[in-house]
Protein backbone atom coordinates (compact mmCIF):
# COMPACT_ATOMS: atom_id res chain seq x y z
CA UNK A 1 0.00 0.00 0.00
CA UNK A 2 1.38 3.41 -1.01
CA UNK A 3 2.73 6.09 1.87
CA UNK A 4 1.22 8.83 2.85
CA UNK A 5 3.92 11.26 0.90
CA UNK A 6 2.98 9.35 -2.47
CA UNK A 7 0.22 11.11 -3.41
CA UNK A 8 -0.74 12.11 -6.87
CA UNK A 9 -1.84 15.66 -8.21
CA UNK A 10 -5.45 15.65 -8.92
CA UNK A 11 -4.95 16.75 -12.07
CA UNK A 12 -3.37 13.51 -12.66
CA UNK A 13 -6.45 11.68 -10.90
CA UNK A 14 -4.09 10.33 -8.19
CA UNK A 15 -6.85 10.33 -5.05
CA UNK A 16 -5.90 8.13 -2.59
CA UNK A 17 -7.36 7.38 0.75
CA UNK A 18 -5.26 7.16 3.62
CA UNK A 19 -6.31 4.46 6.51
CA UNK A 20 -4.05 6.03 8.93
CA UNK A 21 -5.94 9.41 9.69
CA UNK A 22 -8.57 9.60 11.96
CA UNK A 23 -9.05 12.84 13.13
CA UNK A 24 -7.45 16.22 12.60
CA UNK A 25 -7.02 19.44 14.03
CA UNK A 26 -9.73 21.99 12.97
CA UNK A 27 -6.62 24.44 12.67
CA UNK A 28 -5.71 25.49 9.16
CA UNK A 29 -2.10 25.88 8.04
CA UNK A 30 0.17 26.72 5.73
CA UNK A 31 4.01 26.57 5.25
CA UNK A 32 6.08 29.37 6.05
CA UNK A 33 8.85 29.99 3.61
CA UNK A 34 12.37 28.70 3.88
CA UNK A 35 14.35 31.78 4.93
CA UNK A 36 16.38 33.62 3.15
CA UNK A 37 19.97 34.42 3.86
CA UNK A 38 20.40 37.39 5.29
CA UNK A 39 21.58 40.32 3.01
CA UNK A 40 25.27 40.86 3.22
CA UNK A 41 25.98 44.27 4.93
CA UNK A 42 30.19 44.13 4.32
CA UNK A 43 30.91 47.43 2.78
CA UNK A 44 34.20 47.51 0.37
CA UNK A 45 37.19 48.66 1.98
CA UNK A 46 38.55 51.96 1.10
CA UNK A 47 41.57 51.12 -0.57
CA UNK A 48 39.51 48.35 -2.58
CA UNK A 49 38.53 49.73 -6.14
CA UNK A 50 34.65 50.96 -6.44
CA UNK A 51 34.06 49.05 -9.60
CA UNK A 52 31.79 45.96 -9.82
CA UNK A 53 33.37 42.41 -11.13
CA UNK A 54 30.78 40.00 -12.82
CA UNK A 55 30.42 37.66 -9.86
CA UNK A 56 29.55 40.95 -8.36
CA UNK A 57 26.37 41.73 -10.49
CA UNK A 58 25.51 37.77 -10.87
CA UNK A 59 24.72 38.16 -7.47
CA UNK A 60 23.10 41.02 -7.44
CA UNK A 61 20.56 39.74 -9.66
CA UNK A 62 20.15 36.68 -7.68
CA UNK A 63 19.38 38.35 -4.64
CA UNK A 64 16.57 41.17 -6.41
CA UNK A 65 15.09 37.55 -8.02
CA UNK A 66 14.88 35.80 -4.92
CA UNK A 67 13.26 38.98 -3.16
CA UNK A 68 10.93 39.31 -5.66
CA UNK A 69 10.28 35.69 -5.18
CA UNK A 70 9.43 35.51 -1.52
CA UNK A 71 7.57 39.14 -2.14
CA UNK A 72 4.86 36.68 -4.59
CA UNK A 73 4.95 34.15 -2.16
CA UNK A 74 4.60 36.08 1.21
CA UNK A 75 1.16 38.33 -1.67
CA UNK A 76 0.17 34.71 -1.34
CA UNK A 77 0.31 33.86 1.72
CA UNK A 78 -1.53 36.15 2.77
CA UNK A 79 -4.58 35.56 0.19
CA UNK A 80 -4.72 32.65 1.36
CA UNK A 81 -4.69 33.45 4.68
CA UNK A 82 -7.83 35.86 4.55
CA UNK A 83 -9.71 33.13 2.13
CA UNK A 84 -9.18 30.44 5.10
CA UNK A 85 -10.30 33.46 7.64
CA UNK A 86 -13.65 33.43 5.61
CA UNK A 87 -14.23 30.11 4.70
CA UNK A 88 -17.13 28.00 6.27
CA UNK A 89 -15.74 24.88 6.53
CA UNK A 90 -17.04 22.49 9.54
CA UNK A 91 -17.10 19.27 10.35
CA UNK A 92 -13.97 18.13 7.72
CA UNK A 93 -13.86 14.35 6.84
CA UNK A 94 -11.22 15.01 3.80
CA UNK A 95 -7.58 16.55 4.46
CA UNK A 96 -7.12 18.81 1.28
CA UNK A 97 -3.84 19.90 0.50
CA UNK A 98 -2.65 22.18 -2.01
CA UNK A 99 1.04 22.45 -3.10
CA UNK A 100 2.18 25.20 -5.54
CA UNK A 101 5.24 25.20 -7.55
CA UNK A 102 7.19 27.71 -5.45
CA UNK A 103 6.84 25.25 -2.38
CA UNK A 104 3.86 27.14 -0.33
CA UNK A 105 1.81 24.41 1.18
CA UNK A 106 -2.19 24.49 2.23
CA UNK A 107 -4.11 21.95 4.06
CA UNK A 108 -8.12 21.95 4.77
CA UNK A 109 -10.32 19.55 6.20
CA UNK A 110 -13.11 20.11 4.16
CA UNK A 111 -16.67 18.28 3.55
CA UNK A 112 -16.52 15.09 1.83
CA UNK A 113 -20.36 15.45 1.11
CA UNK A 114 -19.35 19.36 -0.48
CA UNK A 115 -16.89 18.28 -2.60
CA UNK A 116 -18.84 15.46 -3.92
CA UNK A 117 -21.96 17.27 -4.51
CA UNK A 118 -20.67 20.34 -6.24
CA UNK A 119 -17.73 18.66 -8.24
CA UNK A 120 -18.09 15.88 -10.58
CA UNK A 121 -14.63 14.66 -10.35
CA UNK A 122 -14.39 14.81 -6.98
CA UNK A 123 -17.87 12.87 -6.81
CA UNK A 124 -15.80 10.40 -9.06
CA UNK A 125 -12.62 9.95 -6.77
CA UNK A 126 -14.67 9.79 -3.79
CA UNK A 127 -17.55 7.20 -4.89
CA UNK A 128 -16.12 4.91 -2.62
CA UNK A 129 -17.08 5.89 0.86
CA UNK A 130 -13.93 3.58 2.54
CA UNK A 131 -14.57 6.29 6.13
CA UNK A 132 -17.77 4.47 6.63
CA UNK A 133 -18.21 3.33 10.12
CA UNK A 134 -14.76 2.67 10.89
CA UNK A 135 -13.18 6.38 11.44
CA UNK A 136 -11.75 6.25 7.95
CA UNK A 137 -11.19 9.80 6.08
CA UNK A 138 -9.54 10.72 3.02
CA UNK A 139 -6.13 12.30 2.15
CA UNK A 140 -5.84 14.35 -1.24
CA UNK A 141 -3.20 16.09 -2.49
CA UNK A 142 -3.17 18.79 -5.24
CA UNK A 143 0.59 19.29 -6.55
CA UNK A 144 2.45 21.32 -8.63
CA UNK A 145 0.03 24.48 -8.86
CA UNK A 146 0.56 27.89 -10.54
CA UNK A 147 -1.25 29.65 -8.38
CA UNK A 148 -2.08 28.14 -5.01
CA UNK A 149 -4.52 30.56 -4.00
CA UNK A 150 -6.27 30.22 -6.56
CA UNK A 151 -7.48 26.44 -6.06
CA UNK A 152 -8.22 27.50 -2.09
CA UNK A 153 -10.79 29.97 -3.73
CA UNK A 154 -12.26 27.44 -5.75
CA UNK A 155 -12.78 25.02 -2.63
CA UNK A 156 -13.95 28.18 -0.48
CA UNK A 157 -16.61 28.60 -3.30
CA UNK A 158 -17.54 24.87 -3.23
CA UNK A 159 -18.94 25.55 0.74
CA UNK A 160 -20.92 29.02 -0.70
CA UNK A 161 -24.03 30.07 -0.51
CA UNK A 162 -24.42 32.64 -3.12
CA UNK A 163 -21.75 32.09 -5.69
CA UNK A 164 -22.37 34.97 -7.38
CA UNK A 165 -22.56 37.19 -4.34
CA UNK A 166 -18.86 36.15 -3.66
CA UNK A 167 -17.51 36.62 -6.82
CA UNK A 168 -18.86 40.65 -6.88
CA UNK A 169 -16.57 41.07 -3.70
CA UNK A 170 -13.46 40.08 -5.46
CA UNK A 171 -12.11 43.77 -6.66
CA UNK A 172 -9.02 44.43 -8.74
CA UNK A 173 -8.01 42.30 -11.24
CA UNK A 174 -11.76 40.39 -11.34
CA UNK A 175 -10.96 39.43 -14.86
CA UNK A 176 -8.27 37.28 -14.71
CA UNK A 177 -8.87 35.76 -11.02
CA UNK A 178 -12.44 34.68 -12.83
CA UNK A 179 -10.50 33.42 -15.45
CA UNK A 180 -8.13 31.40 -12.92
CA UNK A 181 -11.16 30.64 -10.89
CA UNK A 182 -12.80 29.12 -14.36
CA UNK A 183 -10.04 27.17 -15.04
CA UNK A 184 -9.40 25.59 -11.94
CA UNK A 185 -13.35 25.16 -12.06
CA UNK A 186 -13.87 23.64 -15.21
CA UNK A 187 -10.73 20.97 -14.57
CA UNK A 188 -12.62 19.66 -11.26
CA UNK A 189 -15.65 19.82 -13.24
CA UNK A 190 -17.36 22.26 -10.58
CA UNK A 191 -20.14 22.70 -13.05
CA UNK A 192 -22.13 25.68 -10.61
CA UNK A 193 -18.84 27.49 -10.34
CA UNK A 194 -18.25 27.51 -14.05
CA UNK A 195 -21.66 29.12 -14.61
CA UNK A 196 -20.91 32.00 -12.11
CA UNK A 197 -17.59 32.81 -13.51
CA UNK A 198 -19.06 32.61 -17.46
CA UNK A 199 -22.60 34.89 -16.18
CA UNK A 200 -20.26 37.56 -13.77
CA UNK A 201 -17.46 37.58 -16.89
CA UNK A 202 -20.63 38.03 -19.28
CA UNK A 203 -21.99 40.95 -16.78
CA UNK A 204 -19.08 42.89 -16.29
CA UNK A 205 -16.86 45.41 -19.07
CA UNK A 206 -13.70 44.31 -20.19
CA UNK A 207 -10.83 46.26 -22.00
CA UNK A 208 -9.53 45.07 -25.16
CA UNK A 209 -6.46 43.59 -23.66
CA UNK A 210 -9.13 41.67 -21.27
CA UNK A 211 -11.22 40.64 -24.07
CA UNK A 212 -8.23 38.88 -25.71
CA UNK A 213 -7.66 37.39 -22.70
CA UNK A 214 -11.53 35.70 -22.15
CA UNK A 215 -11.62 34.87 -25.47
CA UNK A 216 -8.69 32.66 -25.67
CA UNK A 217 -9.20 31.46 -22.49
CA UNK A 218 -12.65 30.20 -23.66
CA UNK A 219 -11.70 29.02 -26.69
CA UNK A 220 -8.94 26.84 -24.97
CA UNK A 221 -11.38 25.38 -22.41
CA UNK A 222 -13.40 24.49 -25.28
CA UNK A 223 -16.50 24.87 -23.02
CA UNK A 224 -18.86 25.33 -26.57
CA UNK A 225 -22.35 25.98 -25.64
CA UNK A 226 -22.08 27.50 -22.04
CA UNK A 227 -19.47 30.13 -23.29
CA UNK A 228 -22.07 31.16 -25.92
CA UNK A 229 -23.49 33.91 -23.97
CA UNK A 230 -20.15 35.74 -23.28
CA UNK A 231 -18.90 35.41 -26.50
CA UNK A 232 -22.15 36.90 -27.78
CA UNK A 233 -20.23 40.40 -27.41
CA UNK A 234 -17.29 39.85 -29.91
CA UNK A 235 -19.66 37.51 -32.42
CA UNK A 236 -22.76 37.01 -33.61
CA UNK A 237 -24.82 34.22 -33.15
CA UNK A 238 -26.17 34.38 -36.92
CA UNK A 239 -22.75 35.42 -38.67
CA UNK A 240 -23.24 38.28 -41.03
CA UNK A 241 -22.99 37.49 -44.12
CA UNK A 242 -20.41 39.38 -46.29
CA UNK A 243 -23.48 41.09 -48.57
CA UNK A 244 -24.86 42.40 -45.16
CA UNK A 245 -21.15 43.33 -43.80
CA UNK A 246 -20.71 45.42 -47.29
CA UNK A 247 -24.19 47.18 -46.57
CA UNK A 248 -22.97 48.18 -42.94
CA UNK A 249 -19.53 49.48 -44.75
CA UNK A 250 -20.83 51.36 -47.55
CA UNK A 251 -23.13 53.29 -45.53
CA UNK A 252 -20.67 54.18 -42.91
CA UNK A 253 -18.18 55.38 -45.99
CA UNK A 254 -21.11 57.15 -47.41
CA UNK A 255 -22.07 58.96 -44.46
CA UNK A 256 -18.50 60.70 -44.50
CA UNK A 257 -18.55 61.70 -47.76
CA UNK A 258 -21.40 63.21 -46.90
CA UNK A 259 -21.13 65.16 -43.90
CA UNK A 260 -21.54 68.54 -43.37
CA UNK A 261 -19.51 68.91 -40.19
CA UNK A 262 -16.29 69.22 -41.62
CA UNK A 263 -14.55 68.62 -38.02
CA UNK A 264 -16.61 65.28 -37.19
CA UNK A 265 -15.88 64.41 -40.90
CA UNK A 266 -12.30 64.50 -40.53
CA UNK A 267 -12.19 62.70 -37.17
CA UNK A 268 -14.37 59.87 -39.08
CA UNK A 269 -12.32 59.51 -41.84
CA UNK A 270 -9.40 58.70 -39.71
CA UNK A 271 -11.26 56.55 -37.38
CA UNK A 272 -12.39 54.34 -40.05
CA UNK A 273 -8.86 54.15 -42.43
CA UNK A 274 -7.53 53.28 -39.13
CA UNK A 275 -10.01 50.17 -39.03
CA UNK A 276 -10.18 48.87 -42.23
CA UNK A 277 -6.28 49.25 -42.74
CA UNK A 278 -6.19 46.73 -39.77
CA UNK A 279 -7.52 43.98 -41.68
CA UNK A 280 -4.92 44.39 -44.87
CA UNK A 281 -2.89 41.79 -42.84
CA UNK A 282 -4.97 39.79 -41.32
CA UNK A 283 -6.99 36.25 -41.86
CA UNK A 284 -8.75 36.78 -45.55
CA UNK A 285 -11.80 35.66 -43.92
CA UNK A 286 -12.65 38.28 -41.82
CA UNK A 287 -15.37 40.70 -43.81
CA UNK A 288 -14.14 43.67 -44.80
CA UNK A 289 -15.43 46.23 -47.34
CA UNK A 290 -15.10 44.64 -50.85
CA UNK A 291 -13.47 46.15 -54.06
CA UNK A 292 -16.82 47.04 -55.86
CA UNK A 293 -17.95 49.00 -53.09
CA UNK A 294 -15.08 51.59 -52.65
CA UNK A 295 -14.34 51.58 -56.94
CA UNK A 296 -18.40 52.54 -57.11
CA UNK A 297 -18.03 55.44 -54.12
CA UNK A 298 -15.21 56.27 -56.59
CA UNK A 299 -17.09 56.62 -59.33
CA UNK A 300 -20.20 58.45 -57.67
CA UNK A 301 -17.30 60.92 -56.39
CA UNK A 302 -15.68 61.37 -59.86
CA UNK A 303 -19.28 62.00 -61.60
CA UNK A 304 -20.26 64.97 -59.08
CA UNK A 305 -16.45 66.34 -59.07
CA UNK A 306 -17.14 66.65 -63.12
CA UNK A 307 -20.84 68.28 -62.58
CA UNK A 308 -18.90 70.71 -59.99
CA UNK A 309 -16.39 71.58 -62.73
CA UNK A 310 -19.04 71.74 -65.63
CA UNK A 311 -21.25 74.46 -63.56
CA UNK A 312 -18.28 76.38 -62.40
CA UNK A 313 -16.98 77.05 -65.98
CA UNK A 314 -20.84 77.46 -67.58
CA UNK A 315 -21.71 80.44 -64.80
CA UNK A 316 -18.40 81.85 -63.82
CA UNK A 317 -20.02 84.88 -62.14
CA UNK A 318 -22.77 82.74 -60.10
CA UNK A 319 -23.42 84.38 -56.61
CA UNK A 320 -22.80 81.34 -54.78
CA UNK A 321 -19.38 80.11 -56.53
CA UNK A 322 -17.66 79.86 -53.52
CA UNK A 323 -19.79 77.19 -52.31
CA UNK A 324 -19.36 75.76 -55.31
CA UNK A 325 -15.51 75.64 -55.26
CA UNK A 326 -15.72 74.20 -51.94
CA UNK A 327 -17.79 71.53 -53.14
CA UNK A 328 -14.97 70.84 -55.82
CA UNK A 329 -12.23 70.52 -53.40
CA UNK A 330 -14.44 68.32 -51.80
CA UNK A 331 -15.18 65.83 -54.04
CA UNK A 332 -11.28 65.76 -54.89
CA UNK A 333 -10.37 65.21 -51.11
CA UNK A 334 -13.17 62.26 -50.92
CA UNK A 335 -11.35 60.35 -53.77
CA UNK A 336 -8.31 60.88 -52.65
CA UNK A 337 -9.55 59.48 -49.41
CA UNK A 338 -10.90 56.70 -50.56
CA UNK A 339 -7.98 55.91 -52.96
CA UNK A 340 -5.95 55.98 -50.02
CA UNK A 341 -7.92 53.41 -48.71
CA UNK A 342 -7.36 51.41 -52.11
CA UNK A 343 -3.98 51.85 -51.76
CA UNK A 344 -3.30 50.33 -48.86
CA UNK A 345 -5.30 46.73 -49.41
CA UNK A 346 -3.30 47.06 -52.68
CA UNK A 347 -6.19 47.48 -54.81
CA UNK A 348 -5.65 50.67 -56.77
CA UNK A 349 -4.33 49.15 -60.00
CA UNK A 350 -7.99 49.86 -61.77
CA UNK A 351 -8.24 53.26 -60.52
CA UNK A 352 -4.63 54.03 -62.18
CA UNK A 353 -6.50 53.25 -65.41
CA UNK A 354 -9.98 55.02 -64.28
CA UNK A 355 -8.08 58.40 -63.93
CA UNK A 356 -5.95 58.05 -66.61
CA UNK A 357 -9.07 57.94 -68.93
CA UNK A 358 -10.71 61.15 -67.19
CA UNK A 359 -9.94 63.30 -70.38
CA UNK A 360 -12.69 64.97 -69.77
CA UNK A 361 -12.39 65.85 -65.97
CA UNK A 362 -8.66 66.56 -67.41
CA UNK A 363 -10.20 69.10 -69.77
CA UNK A 364 -12.56 70.64 -67.42
CA UNK A 365 -9.92 71.16 -64.61
CA UNK A 366 -7.64 73.59 -66.70
CA UNK A 367 -10.37 76.00 -66.99
CA UNK A 368 -10.90 76.44 -63.47
CA UNK A 369 -8.59 78.54 -60.66
CA UNK A 370 -5.78 76.96 -59.33
CA UNK A 371 -6.85 77.79 -55.73
CA UNK A 372 -10.07 75.92 -55.97
CA UNK A 373 -8.09 73.21 -58.46
CA UNK A 374 -5.17 72.09 -57.00
CA UNK A 375 -6.36 69.45 -54.59
CA UNK A 376 -7.43 67.32 -57.92
CA UNK A 377 -3.71 67.30 -58.95
CA UNK A 378 -3.09 65.16 -55.34
CA UNK A 379 -4.73 62.39 -56.80
CA UNK A 380 -2.58 62.01 -59.57
CA UNK A 381 0.57 62.63 -56.75
CA UNK A 382 -1.03 59.54 -54.72
CA UNK A 383 -1.27 57.54 -57.36
CA UNK A 384 2.59 58.13 -58.66
CA UNK A 385 3.78 57.51 -54.96
CA UNK A 386 1.97 54.09 -55.09
CA UNK A 387 3.41 53.23 -58.50
CA UNK A 388 6.69 54.07 -56.89
CA UNK A 389 6.71 52.09 -53.62
CA UNK A 390 5.59 49.40 -55.79
CA UNK A 391 1.74 49.12 -54.27
CA UNK A 392 0.66 49.87 -57.51
CA UNK A 393 1.57 47.66 -60.46
CA UNK A 394 -0.25 48.30 -64.04
CA UNK A 395 1.37 47.57 -67.06
CA UNK A 396 3.52 50.48 -69.14
CA UNK A 397 0.96 51.80 -71.47
CA UNK A 398 -1.37 52.96 -68.42
CA UNK A 399 1.54 54.36 -66.44
CA UNK A 400 2.01 56.66 -69.34
CA UNK A 401 -1.70 57.01 -69.67
CA UNK A 402 -1.89 58.16 -66.53
CA UNK A 403 0.82 61.47 -67.24
CA UNK A 404 -0.17 62.21 -70.40
CA UNK A 405 -3.26 62.89 -69.02
CA UNK A 406 -2.86 64.41 -65.94
CA UNK A 407 0.97 65.68 -65.56
CA UNK A 408 0.38 69.04 -67.27
CA UNK A 409 -1.92 69.85 -64.44
CA UNK A 410 0.17 68.13 -61.79
CA UNK A 411 2.95 70.70 -62.92
CA UNK A 412 0.52 73.60 -62.78
CA UNK A 413 -0.60 72.84 -59.79
CA UNK A 414 2.58 72.04 -57.79
CA UNK A 415 3.25 75.60 -56.47
CA UNK A 416 -0.08 75.37 -54.61
CA UNK A 417 0.17 71.75 -53.62
CA UNK A 418 2.91 72.39 -51.61
CA UNK A 419 1.40 75.74 -50.17
CA UNK A 420 -2.28 75.14 -49.84
CA UNK A 421 -1.62 71.46 -48.12
CA UNK A 422 0.11 70.62 -44.70
CA UNK A 423 0.12 67.38 -45.33
CA UNK A 424 1.36 67.33 -48.73
CA UNK A 425 5.09 65.96 -48.55
CA UNK A 426 7.02 68.15 -52.05
CA UNK A 427 9.61 65.18 -51.72
CA UNK A 428 7.73 62.21 -51.68
CA UNK A 429 5.75 63.10 -54.85
CA UNK A 430 9.09 64.33 -56.39
CA UNK A 431 10.43 60.80 -55.78
CA UNK A 432 6.99 59.34 -56.73
CA UNK A 433 6.55 60.86 -60.04
CA UNK A 434 10.59 60.32 -60.73
CA UNK A 435 9.92 56.94 -60.00
CA UNK A 436 7.08 56.38 -62.47
CA UNK A 437 8.68 58.16 -65.03
CA UNK A 438 11.96 55.69 -64.87
CA UNK A 439 9.65 52.61 -64.76
CA UNK A 440 8.39 53.40 -68.73
CA UNK A 441 10.58 52.67 -72.04
CA UNK A 442 13.37 55.05 -72.07
CA UNK A 443 11.98 56.94 -75.57
CA UNK A 444 9.09 57.71 -72.90
CA UNK A 445 11.42 58.49 -70.36
CA UNK A 446 13.25 60.89 -72.72
CA UNK A 447 10.08 62.66 -74.38
CA UNK A 448 8.50 63.37 -70.52
CA UNK A 449 12.03 64.53 -69.12
CA UNK A 450 12.86 66.85 -71.63
CA UNK A 451 9.62 68.46 -71.09
CA UNK A 452 9.86 68.46 -67.51
CA UNK A 453 13.82 70.10 -68.27
CA UNK A 454 12.38 73.32 -70.16
CA UNK A 455 9.40 73.70 -67.33
CA UNK A 456 11.82 73.62 -64.89
CA UNK A 457 13.59 76.08 -66.21
CA UNK A 458 10.80 78.14 -66.57
CA UNK A 459 9.00 77.74 -63.00
CA UNK A 460 11.98 77.11 -60.65
CA UNK A 461 10.50 75.75 -57.42
CA UNK A 462 6.77 76.04 -58.17
CA UNK A 463 7.34 72.75 -60.59
CA UNK A 464 8.22 69.05 -59.18
CA UNK A 465 12.40 68.82 -59.16
CA UNK A 466 12.82 65.20 -60.63
CA UNK A 467 16.79 66.08 -61.18
CA UNK A 468 17.84 62.58 -60.57
CA UNK A 469 15.28 61.24 -63.15
CA UNK A 470 16.76 63.12 -65.42
CA UNK A 471 20.40 61.79 -64.73
CA UNK A 472 19.24 58.41 -64.49
CA UNK A 473 17.69 58.53 -67.77
CA UNK A 474 20.94 60.03 -68.74
CA UNK A 475 23.47 57.40 -68.02
CA UNK A 476 21.00 54.95 -69.37
CA UNK A 477 20.40 56.70 -73.12
CA UNK A 478 24.29 58.20 -73.57
CA UNK A 479 26.66 57.19 -70.99
CA UNK A 480 25.63 52.91 -70.19
CA UNK A 481 24.30 50.81 -72.91
CA UNK A 482 22.44 47.94 -72.31
CA UNK A 483 21.59 44.53 -74.62
CA UNK A 484 20.99 41.38 -74.23
CA UNK A 485 23.75 39.52 -74.42
CA UNK A 486 22.99 35.83 -76.18
CA UNK A 487 22.97 33.07 -74.38
CA UNK A 488 26.40 30.96 -74.04
CA UNK A 489 25.46 28.12 -71.96
CA UNK A 490 25.55 24.73 -72.72
CA UNK A 491 22.32 23.73 -70.28
CA UNK A 492 21.31 19.89 -71.49
CA UNK A 493 17.81 18.74 -70.44
CA UNK A 494 17.44 15.51 -70.67
CA UNK A 495 13.98 13.43 -70.18
CA UNK A 496 14.01 10.02 -68.88
CA UNK A 497 11.48 7.28 -68.23
CA UNK A 498 11.57 5.58 -64.56
CA UNK A 499 9.81 1.85 -64.29
CA UNK A 500 7.16 1.34 -62.18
Amino acid sequence: MKSKQQVSTMIRHGFISDPTISSFSPSRTFSSPSPSPPPSTTRPSQTQPQTQSLFDMMSEDQNRDARLSDEKRRKMQDRVKKLLEEASFSGGDVKLTVVGKEGLKVSMEVQKSVLADKSRFFAEKLRCDCGSGNGMSHSVEISDCDDVDVYVEAVVLMHCVDLNQRLRLIGDGAVSRVLNLLKVSAAIMFDLGVMSCLEYLEAIPWTEDEQEEIVSQLGHLQLHESATEVLLRVSSSSPSTAARADDIFTNLISGVLQAKDDKARREMKSMLSKLLNENVYNDSNKLDVSKDTLYHLCQRCISSLILCLSEANDTPERPDRGVLMSEIAREADNIQWIVDILICKRMGDEFVKIWAEQKELAALHSKVQIIYRYEISRITAQLCIGIGRGHILVPKEIRFSLLSTWLEALYDDFGWMKRGSKSVDKKLVEDGLSQTILTLPLLQQQVLLLNWFDRFLNKGDDCPNIQKAFEIWWRRAFIRKYSPEPDTSQLQITLMDYPK
